[in-house]
């Protein structure tokens, strides 16, 4: 339920696209966040303009701004046009503002849910990306940029501390600031009846000043698909680590909707480290339906206590989980919707829904 717009302004194309849908499965089915007067929350949409050809040597400029429910997002994009087989340069500007559930959210009914600790992160960055040629199944991005990190309240003012009095930031002050070099990989195969995915970031931070954070941070997703008959058997490994300078917005969270459902987002845990293991079947009912099984199961390995001022301890969070249950996806030109219907250790029952991959 929403509306969709695009315009053209001489060279430059508007895209306009403001969603309810949201708004209204959110709140039939979920409790809020944090409550809120503003119109405008009432409102999901975003705006992207592009231009193609800003100076006249193909420069290419991408506006966006993307509004959530309680969260927003503004990237600003310049692409210089180079030679095929030399990497792609954008320079980027980005802002993000969105409430901090995963490692700070406080879970309730037997971790099904998460409430709002009341920390927000305001994230600004700047910097260089580098789309390397594809080569073969292997494709690469390497980038570096400075990133502002500064949490609030949610009334919108700058806070240091959480509720408990611990510090939110590594660096002790109101904000972090670093310069981090990020390196990204992935593989892809696929044949007519299976597929394999495989996605590796590596961050680095790098003492520019030193009061910036030094760390080294690294994440992989591995995913399998084979068709089994009518049926499809998706399979995913998600994993990572953290070691060197870490604030807790830094640690992965564990539990929610792509990660283990049945639990609120983080409710399982968050920690230095984590693994996450999934696996869904799905089987056709129709041209546009499909039914769903699936199994998932998450852990901190144990490093929950490493995160500066223990917040899963704290929240009393396991630590580990599984949750397993069934859904429905319903596939159509204007998006994928899907529903699932989950329950965790605790015999706790959640119900998710999902909107996405909208038609621009």
């Amino acid at each position: 339920m929403g509306a969709q717009k695009s315009i053209l302004a001489g060279k430059a194309k508007i895209d306009v696209n403001v969603d309810l849908t949201h708004k209204l499965c959110a709140s039939l089915m979920f409790p809020t966040i944090r409550s809120t007067s503003s119109p405008l929350s009432l409102v999901i949409g975003s705006l992207c303009v592009k231009h193609p050809n800003l100076f006249g040597g193909s420069e290419k400029l991408d506006v966006s701004w993307d509004k959530g429910l309680y969260d927003s997002n503004i990237l600003v994009a310049y692409r210089r046009p180079r030679p095929e087989w030399l990497a792609q340069q954008s320079f980027v500007l980005q802002h993000s503002l969105s409430p901090e559930i995963g490692v700070h959210g406080i879970p309730v009914d037997n971790f099904s849910r998460s409430g709002s600790g009341g920390v927000n992160l305001s994230r600004l960055s700047v910097g260089l990306d580098l789309k390397e040629p594809v080569s073969s199944k292997w494709s690469s991005t390497t980038s570096i940029k400075f990133e502002h990190v500064r949490p609030l309240s949610d009334d919108g003012h700058t806070i240091s501390r959480d509720y408990d009095g611990f510090p939110l930031t590594c660096s002790g002050n109101p904000h972090d600031s670093m310069v981090v070099l990020k390196q990204e990989s992935r593989f892809a195969k696929a044949t007519d009846r299976s597929f394999f995915h495989f996605n590796l970031q590596i961050e680095q931070g790098i003492p520019v000043l030193s009061k910036w954070l030094i760390f080294n941070r690294f994440k992989f997703v591995a995913s399998k698909g084979i068709k089994l008959g009518p049926a499809f058997l998706l399979t995913r490994l998600t994993g990572g680590s953290i070691v060197g300078d870490m604030a807790p917005y830094q640690a992965f969270s564990i539990g929610g909707l792509g990660s283990v459902r049945g639990y609120g987002e983080g409710a399982v845990g968050s920690g230095r480290s984590c693994l996450v293991a999934n696996s869904e079947l799905t089987l056709p009912l129709n041209n546009m339906l499909e039914g769903a099984l699936f199994l998932d199961c998450g852990t901190d390995l144990r490093s929950g206590h490493l995160v500066p001022g223990n917040p899963a301890l704290r929240h009393g969070k396991p630590g580990s989980g599984v949750g397993l249950g069934y859904g429905l996806r319903f596939k159509s030109q204007f998006g994928h919707f899907q529903v699932d219907y989950a329950i965790n250790a605790f015999q706790q029952k959640t119900l998710y829904f999902g909107l996405s991959n909208l038609a621009s």
